[in-house]
């Protein structure tokens, strides 16, 4: 059996389906882009993901800046619970006190006399 000849005032069904393929393929397209923008600037998208493991290395610096300063503290502390000569430096340095018997001799800059010719 022969298949039927199309004529020119029917309609051809191959243009139609060809429309919608190619509809449906920039519909994909499309969506597709959406999802590979949302992938790069969205809340947890590639850019956020950069931003926060800067933020993280940040706080991961400044945790440990912390602990050495809480770790000097400790040593100072100890140092002054045990040691009495970091005490007695301590009240030198800060208090200015001076032992009994030491003499004390305080130095004042003079300013350069001016030599006038």
């Amino acid at each position: 059996m022969k298949k039927p000849r199309k004529t020119m005032t029917e309609p051809m069904s191959g243009a139609p389906r060809r429309r919608r393929r190619r509809a449906v393929q920039y519909v994909v397209v499309a969506i597709g882009c959406v999802i590979i923008i949302d992938a790069l600037v969205g809340d947890k998208g590639l850019l956020a993901m950069r931003k926060a493991r800067q933020q993280y290395h940040l706080l991961e610096q400044s945790l440990a800046a912390e602990r050495a300063e809480n770790a000097r503290l400790r040593d100072e502390a100890r140092r002054l619970k045990e040691d009495p000569s970091a005490i007695e430096d301590l009240a030198r340095k800060d208090l200015g006190l001076i032992k009994p018997g030491e003499k004390l001799f305080i130095l004042r800059d003079v300013p350069p006399p001016s030599s006038k010719n």
